[in-house]
């Protein structure tokens, strides 16, 4: 019988034990309430941010597991069963939250969604500088805080990870002086930083960095009011390092 199956006829039964016995009928015996037959994550999938075409490995390291299944937004990757999932060239359309379940008989233990952005960059004529466009995926959930960003639908967060450097810094190349991340997309959304000192600030559709700047690197975030896109959004840093 296909494994899959034979994991869902299970957890049916499982079901049905449950609703007979009441609470308290598993014993630590081995049987269905074992917890010692649960697989356990060691190490969880890292966010993951790679340059436009390159590649990016996630990885989860486990104990008492049986089986993987990764996962992209939460949906089944065809053929991905293996303790790591390894994208190749990636682009926008690989964008988005990547996660696995671990199987040991009839158990499944999900781990938590890593992210996966993109970037890109080319030199602006104008400053000799770097603009940087990142794509990354949007997250549906209300919230809202003072006036900027305000009562918001969604957002999606433009991060480098502790190892990249936390976040993105000012390039004083050539003199610049001029720091500001931008949503070229909408003009109904807000945009807003966070220096790793703990400065910020918050506009409408642009948000300039002041000068000299009061942190070394930045991150920053776009809030959408409503109509919360579905796939891979991009900011443009203009003055940033990549």
């Amino acid at each position: 019988m296909n494994k899959n199956i034979s994991r869902t006829i299970a957890v049916a039964a499982i079901t049905a034990w449950d609703v007979l016995a009441g609470p308290g009928a598993y014993a630590d015996d081995g049987g269905p309430g074992d917890q010692s037959e649960f697989p356990r994550i060691i190490s969880q999938p890292e966010d993951q941010m790679v340059y436009f075409d390159s590649n990016a490995t996630f990885t989860v390291t486990t104990e008492n597991a049986d089986g993987y299944q990764w996962l992209r937004n939460g949906n089944p990757i065809a053929g991905q069963t293996n303790t790591s999932l390894t994208l190749t060239n990636c682009g926008i359309n690989d964008v988005g939250f990547y996660s696995c379940n671990l199987f040991k008989d009839i158990e499944v233990v999900p781990t938590r969604s890593a992210t996966l952005t993109v970037f890109t960059n080319s030199v602006d004529p104008q400053t000799g500088v770097d603009p940087v466009v990142v794509f990354g995926p949007p997250v549906f959930s209300s919230g809202g805080s003072g006036t900027c960003p305000g009562p918001y639908a969604g957002y999606v967060n433009y991060k480098k990870t502790i190892a990249q450097g936390w976040g993105w810094a000012p390039d004083t190349t050539n003199g610049n002086t001029v720091f500001f991340a931008t949503d070229t997309n909408r003009t109904d959304t807000k945009v807003q930083y966070v220096g790793k000192l703990g400065d910020n600030g918050c506009a409408q559709t642009l948000v300039t960095v002041p000068n000299p700047p009061v942190s070394t690197v930045y991150r920053f975030t776009i809030y959408f009011t409503n109509n919360v896109p579905m796939n891979a959004y991009s900011i443009v840093l203009d003055g940033f390092k990549p």
